[in-house]
């Protein structure tokens, strides 16, 4: 069972990276981290867009429950 979970959270893992990777950059700088571009960057999206968003968020939350798992499966083994 744990080398299924590791299996799965590599596997997640490099998804996560590609996906973050494919997001369009929406950062202009330093004015942009305090709010200096929050009406540009709202602006309408794509279907595309949207969809990379909630693949991103569910192979994320797969990530997150493997993490846990494995925690839980190696704290009972140990």
């Amino acid at each position: 069972m744990v080398i299924f979970f590791e299996v799965l959270l590599v596997i997640s893992s490099m998804l996560l990276i590609l996906l973050v990777l494919l997001h369009k950059g929406r950062g202009g700088g330093m004015s942009d981290m305090f709010g200096g571009g929050m009406s540009s960057g709202l602006g309408g999206s794509s279907v595309a867009e949207r969809n990379l968003d909630r693949i991103t968020v569910g192979i994320g939350l797969v990530w997150f429950a493997c993490v846990v798992g494995l925690g839980l499966l190696l704290q009972t083994t140990a």
